[in-house]
């Protein structure tokens, strides 16, 4: 089919934020124990609260005692609640709302083996929840039910009238499919009877239903299987050499928003028992396997939809109205939920373990989509609700955005061996209680008079029994007849004796116009008459359906009085629930603050204790830290005295040998000098070296302090001036900073004509043509090394001074001792060069006339 054009899928329409929301309303059932000898964890406290006790075995908590956990229902059925008692607490309700075209959800949810099927289907004499509802629904409309076809489904979730024509040919088609005898086929399971299921004696009806209206039922069952939808209702063809699987179906979603699945069979019933046969039809399609935990597990999920379709009758009460927009359409979904399991304890493997995975996991999607529910009612947020990770969120996502009441039973299987699984099902039923939806409104009502098929009966039965009365129809009474003949003026003899008679015939024609003019009074007052009865009925009928609007607006006023004592009840029920929930934690504070409160007290005592032996301790360490700092301050003084001593000794070593090496250097040279002299004149003698005395030495050592530090530095042998590479013609800025320290040492650069600055200013650039700044830094060795930074003043075309660096000395201070000092040793080096290089001052001044290049130190 083409579309008339591509656009966005319509938004639907923002409810206002003051529509009134129920609770999703969660019941719980408890099943029976297999057996007497079975340990039971879960104890029903009262009608709307249990209590789950752990099992023997069970990792205890960390007081030691094993945690006992309550958690309240709306209502809670015990292991002796029949069958009828649960379907009038739950779901009759829920059929009541279905015929005033109220849409609907009832699903069973809990572990494997817990009794859900049970309670949907029931068994022979124990009908459950759906053969009931549909009971229900047969009892309250079979008398206003249209005859069959004359609704139809259009294949998009809605439902159209036929006209009488088409419906009969319909009827006619089917009769003529169902005349044809089927090949017998042998059944594998028997089908249980409707009559075994429900006794007569529990039968249910609803008395408020529209008798102006008539109505049909369609019902559907499909399974969503791995998360694939199949409808089991669907009539396959079967091929025995080559089976075809069934084919699955896809969800969509209608013109009103409403999700529902495409292409799915609806099969229109017209009574219990075909309703049931039908739903056993599809029920034997549905798939079950026998597992560790459950005989007949349930594999999937099972859909169950009752659709009530419902149009009024036309204003003379006989025939239905051929407009689809009157057309209201309702529907209930019973749903059978797979029962969540582990796999360590049914043991699945292959198909049974891919099932197992894909039914937790629609478990999972729906306890996360009750989460976010939650969540953005309780905390006005807007998260989105993740309903299409999951077939079976997806196809109930409008249920849960306002379109009808939602209801779940929880059944519990109070073994023991199944307590970790209930206590997850009982905390997500406790989460799903929390979820509110919005509650559906009313449909609007036809304008029609009402009583419209109760007046058509009326006259039908009232025409019936007159024709039976008249044994005939009323035109052609013969007695009504010769009284009319009879109250007319009687005819005179019509013989004519011969032609010339003129006395018969206007005789005759004088009759006759009597006759006429009584039969025209008769007629005026006939019609005058009727009119005067149309009229009284007009007036009985606008007084008739005044009284019915002002009986009608009394009931829907009694009813919104009772919705409102209903709602109070039910508020005044869950604050009670809540008073009692809020007892109960508050017993459980009281005893944990006891609790903590014990745990103060011994921990404060505790505490003074460790305080009083820290208190004892740290006297303790201070008596002895007096005691070990008299010890290291003893055995500091020894060493330090030990180490002045082996310091002296030391110097005096090296003092002696150095001494030892001058005399060997100085006969070395008295000797080349001897060689020169011979060759080229007298010399002068060398002069004896004399050795250093010890009373230097001895002083050296006196003023030396009691620590090993290093030697304090020599002052130079030759005090010579050394003149500066800056020393000049040329006037200079010497930039000397405040933070520099005065060496007091032989070699300092004298610049004259310089002006000594501590900040560079533009006047002092504009007088001078070079620069000098003085810098001091630390060596790598310890000592303090100073670099003069030369450069050349220009001035800049804004009329500015600016200063461009080329040169750097430096003068560094060593001592005579230091590890640095090389002596240069060679065949080319004669004896005054050795003696030169010992006996040269410690100052050292190296120039650099390239630039920024720093010259290496020797």
């Amino acid at each position: 089919m083409q579309r008339a054009g591509k656009g966005r899928t319509p938004r639907r329409p923002k409810k206002p934020s003051n529509i009134e929301k129920d609770p999703v309303g969660v019941y719980c059932r408890i099943r029976p124990l297999g057996g007497e000898d079975e340990e039971c964890c879960v104890e029903m406290i009262s009608s709307s609260t249990i209590q789950l006790h752990a099992p023997d075995g069970l990792k205890a908590n960390r007081n030691g005692e094993y945690k006992e956990t309550q958690y309240c229902f709306k209502k809670v059925f015990g292991i002796k609640t029949t069958q009828i008692e649960l379907f009038e607490d739950v779901a009759k309700t829920l059929i009541e709302d279905l015929i005033h075209c109220k849409n609907g959800l009832l699903f069973t949810y809990g572990v494997t083996g817990s009794g859900k099927t049970y309670t949907m289907t029931g068994s022979p004499g124990e009908g459950g929840l759906l053969p009931r509802s549909l009971d229900m629904l047969f009892n309250s409309i079979g008398p206003f039910q249209a005859k069959r076809f004359v609704f139809k489904p259009d294949e998009k979730n809605g439902i159209e009238v036929q006209n009488q024509l088409d419906a009969l040919l319909e009827r006619q088609k089917r009769d003529s499919q169902l005349s044809v005898p089927k090949t017998p086929s042998s059944r594998q399971r028997v089908d249980p009877e409707f009559a075994d299921m429900i006794n007569p004696d529990q039968a249910c009806k609803f008395e408020g239903v529209d008798e102006d209206c008539c109505y049909s039922v369609f019902v559907s069952y499909i399974e969503i299987y791995n998360n694939y939808i199949y409808d089991l209702l669907e009539d396959a063809p079967f091929d025995p050499i080559r089976p075809k699987p069934p084919q699955s179906k896809i969800l969509r979603e209608d013109q009103n928003h409403n999700m529902y699945v495409a292409g799915c069979t609806e099969v229109e019933v017209k009574s219990t028992e075909e309703a049931f046969e039908v739903f056993w039809k599809g029920q034997k399609k549905r798939r079950i396997a026998n597992t560790e935990l459950n005989r007949e597990s349930s594999r999937s999920h099972s859909v169950f939809t009752v659709k009530l379709a419902q149009a009024p009758l036309d204003a003379d009460g006989d025939h239905i109205l051929q407009d689809k927009s009157q057309v209201n359409v309702s529907q209930l979904c019973l749903v059978d939920l797979a029962g969540s399991e582990r796999t360590n304890r049914t043991r699945a493997e292959g198909s049974r373990l891919r099932e197992a995975g894909n039914i937790n996991q629609s478990l999972m999607t729906l306890r996360t989509c009750m989460e976010v529910l939650r969540e953005n009612q309780m905390c006005g947020t807007n998260r989105m609700v993740p309903y299409r990770d999951s077939k079976v969120t997806h196809l109930f996502k409008n249920y849960f955005d306002g379109e009808g009441k939602v209801r779940m039973v929880v059944c519990v299987n109070p073994k023991a061996e199944d307590y970790e699984e209930t206590l997850l099902v009982m905390r997500f039923a406790e989460m799903t209680q929390e979820v509110e939806v919005a509650r559906p409104v009313d449909r609007p009502i036809c304008g029609l008079t009402p009583g419209r098929r109760q007046r058509n009966q009326a006259f039908k039965d009232e025409l019936s029994r007159r024709l039976e009365e008249r044994g005939g129809p009323v035109n052609g009474d013969p007695v009504q007849l010769n009284q009319l003949i009879e109250s007319l003026p009687p005819l005179p003899p019509c013989e004519l004796s011969d032609p010339s008679d003129d006395q018969t015939l206007p005789r005759l024609m004088e009759v006759l116009e009597r006759r006429y003019r009584i039969r025209q009074k008769m007629t005026e007052q006939f019609n005058q008459t009727a009119n005067n009865m149309k009229f009284t009925l007009q007036q009985f009928e606008s007084q008739f359906s005044s009284k019915e609007n002002v009986l009608h607006d009394q009931r829907s006023k009694l009813g919104e009085k009772d919705k409102v004592i209903t709602n109070q009840r039910t508020e005044i029920e869950r604050l009670e629930k809540k008073s009692k929930t809020l007892e109960y934690k508050i017993d459980i504070l009281q005893k944990t603050t006891e609790m903590y409160e014990q745990d103060k007290r011994s921990l404060q005592q505790e505490l003074e204790s460790r305080e009083q032996r820290l208190q004892k301790e740290l006297a303790e360490r201070r008596r002895m830290e007096q005691r070990m700092q008299g010890v290291v301050t003893d055995t500091k003084l020894k060493w330090e005295r030990e180490c002045e001593r082996r310091v002296n000794a030391k110097q005096l070593e090296l003092q002696n040998k150095l001494w030892v090496k001058d005399e060997k250097l100085k006969q070395l040279k008295a000797i080349v000098t001897e060689n020169g002299g011979a060759s080229g004149g007298p010399t002068e003698p060398p002069r004896k070296p004399e050795r250093p005395s010890r009373e230097r030495d001895r002083n050296v050592a006196q003023k030396s302090s009691a620590s090993p530090t290093p030697l304090s530095t020599v002052p130079p042998v030759h005090p010579m001036h050394r003149r500066s590479h800056s020393a000049g013609g040329e006037k200079w800025v010497d930039h000397k900073p405040a933070s520099n320290l005065d060496l007091d040492t032989v070699m300092q650069p004298i610049i004259p004509n310089a002006i000594k600055v501590s900040t560079p200013n533009e006047k002092a650039l504009s007088k001078c043509h070079r620069y000098v700044l003085r810098h001091q830094e630390l060596a790598s060795d310890g000592e303090i090394e100073t670099k003069l930074i030369k450069g050349n003043v220009f001035k800049t075309r804004g009329g500015g001074q600016a200063v461009e660096f080329t040169d750097i000395e430096t003068l560094k201070q060593e001592g005579p001792t230091a590890p640095s000092r090389k002596r240069r040793s060679g065949s080319g080096e004669g004896p005054a060069q050795a003696d030169d290089i010992e006996n040269r001052p410690p100052v050292a001044n190296i120039s650099s006339s390239h630039g920024y290049q720093k010259r290496r130190r020797p």
